[in-house]
């Protein structure tokens, strides 16, 4: 488990939205680690976490992107089945609330990751460990 930040950012939904931003990001050399984007009707919102949270910030501020930062965790487990809902359960059993998750696999690959935000931040490093 590691603590990092995740990046909400509010987007229109229209061609080049995202693009703009990972553009961004990447001619600054920023990598991104996790990336979800959703829309609905006219808007959209995108939520990233970067290997570097501080000049991901530097970043979109210099790039005048507007963003809401939020305490995140990311999350190793095994990519086997009902290893998420072990993790997941955990979280439950301690009060966590999340308020996002994303997770993802590779085809065959040994592990998953899990990113997530919570209410209670200090619950969610409790429960995990």
């Amino acid at each position: 488990m590691a603590k990092t930040k995740q990046f909400t950012i509010a987007i229109d939904n229209q061609p080049g939205a995202v693009a703009h931003i990972v553009k961004t990001l990447g001619e600054a050399k920023v990598n991104i680690l996790s990336l979800l984007g959703t829309a609905q009707g006219a808007a959209g919102t995108v939520q990233l976490i970067a290997e570097d949270p501080r000049r991901a910030k530097k970043v979109l501020d210099g790039g005048r992107i507007s963003y809401q930062e939020t305490p995140a965790e990311i999350y190793d487990l095994p990519n086997k089945p009902g290893a998420l809902a072990q993790v997941l359960d955990k979280l439950a059993a301690k009060g966590v609330n999340l308020n996002s998750i994303h997770a993802t696999a590779a085809k065959g690959g040994k592990k998953a990751v899990i990113v997530y935000t919570a209410e209670v931040a200090a619950k969610a490093a409790t429960a995990t460990a």
